[in-house]
C-alpha cells in the first residue's frame, strides 16, 4: 500500500498499531439486505473491533424518503456523529463483516457531510479476525462531542439529474450491481421493480473490485476492471447499484485511481427501477 493510499484505505496492520491512539474512532458499518436474514447490529454487540461504534445505515438516513436509506439532513447526520463520540480532529476508520461492502457507503457518507479524514479498513473484519486480532463484546461508552458537518452536493445526484446525464452523455453512469442484475436476467431482489438498467449505462460489478480477502485491488487491476466496461476514466462518472450501497465501492476506487470528477446517484436502481416513465434498457 502506497502512502497515498492511507487517506482512503488502512491495513490491518495500521489499525492494530493506531488503536488505542485519542484521535482514532472506529466504526462497524455493516449492512445486510433483508433477504440474508442477518442482524448487522446483534452481530455487533456480540463481537466488534476493541472500541469500535456501531453505524447503523439504516437509521441514520433520511426518514421522510420512501427509499431505503437515502441520505439523512445535515442536521441528523451531526445529531448522530455528536452522539456516538466522533467530533471534530478525529480520524474514522470504517469496516463491515464482509470485506468491503457497505463501509464504503460509511466512508462516503462522511465525505458528503464534508469529513474528509476518513478511510475504510482494507479486508475488513473477516481480514482482522483472519489474523488473530483482539475483539471485544458489549458497546462502549460515548460521550459527545463537537462534529462540524457541511454537504458537498457536488457527491451526490438525484433521479432528475441522473436522467439528464443518460440523455445528453454529459457523465457516465456505472451500475455496481451483478451482470444478470443490469441486464435485467435475474428479478431484482427488492419486490415491484422492474428489471434492467439505465440506459447506456456501464457495469462493473463492485465484486470484481475486490480480492479474495476483502482488500481493495491494486489501481492497475481497478483500471483494468473500468476500462474492460468500457469507462472512459477521463469523464465524469456517476455511481449506480441496488439503493447506494455497493455503488461506493465503485466510488471509493475511483478515488484511488484519482479520479475525482465523480457522484453517487443515491437512489440507484430503488428509484430508477420504480418509475414507470423512466427507460430501461435490458441485455
Amino acid at each position: 500500500m502506497t502512502a497515498s493510499d492511507q487517506s482512503l484505505l488502512v491495513s490491518t496492520d495500521w489499525l492494530a498499531a493506531h488503536l488505542g491512539a485519542p484521535d482514532i474512532r472506529v466504526l462497524d458499518a455493516s449492512w445486510h439486505m433483508p433477504a440474508e436474514g442477518r442482524d448487522a447490529q446483534a452481530e455487533y454487540r456480540e463481537r466488534h473491533i476493541p472500541g469500535a461504534r456501531f453505524f447503523d445505515i439504516d437509521e441514520i438516513s433520511d426518514e421522510q424518503s420512501d427509499l431505503p436509506h437515502m441520505a439523512p439532513p445535515v442536521e441528523k447526520f451531526i445529531s448522530r456523529m455528536r452522539a456516538m463520540g466522533i467530533g471534530d480532529g478525529h480520524r474514522v476508520i470504517v469496516y463491515d463483516t464482509k470485506g468491503l461492502f457497505s463501509a464504503a457507503r460509511v466512508w462516503w457518507l462522511f465525505r458528503l457531510f464534508g469529513k474528509t479524514d476518513v478511510a475504510v479498513l482494507d479486508g475488513g473484519f473477516p481480514k482482522w479476525l483472519a489474523e488473530g486480532r483482539p475483539v471485544e463484546d458489549g458497546t462502549p461508552i460515548l460521550r459527545d462531542r463537537h462534529f462540524t458537518a457541511r454537504r458537498d452536493a457536488s457527491l451526490v445526484r438525484d433521479v432528475t439529474q441522473v436522467a439528464a446525464s443518460a440523455k445528453l452523455g454529459d457523465a457516465q453512469i456505472v451500475d455496481a450491481r451483478s451482470p444478470a442484475r443490469f441486464r435485467g436476467a435475474e428479478p431484482e431482489p427488492r419486490p415491484g421493480l422492474r428489471s434492467g438498467h439505465i440506459p447506456g449505462a456501464f457495469n462493473v460489478h463492485y465484486a470484481a473490485l475486490v480480492n479474495a480477502d476483502g482488500t481493495l485491488k491494486a489501481p492497475d487491476e481497478l483500471r483494468a476492471a473500468f476500462e474492460a466496461a468500457g469507462v472512459d476514466l477521463a469523464k465524469p462518472v456517476v455511481t449506480s447499484c441496488g439503493s447506494g450501497v455497493t455503488a461506493a465501492v465503485l466510488s471509493l476506487a475511483l478515488e484511488r485511481l484519482g479520479h475525482r470528477q465523480h457522484a453517487l446517484y443515491d437512489g440507484s436502481w430503488a428509484e430508477w427501477g420504480s418509475y414507470p416513465d423512466l427507460a430501461v434498457e435490458q441485455g
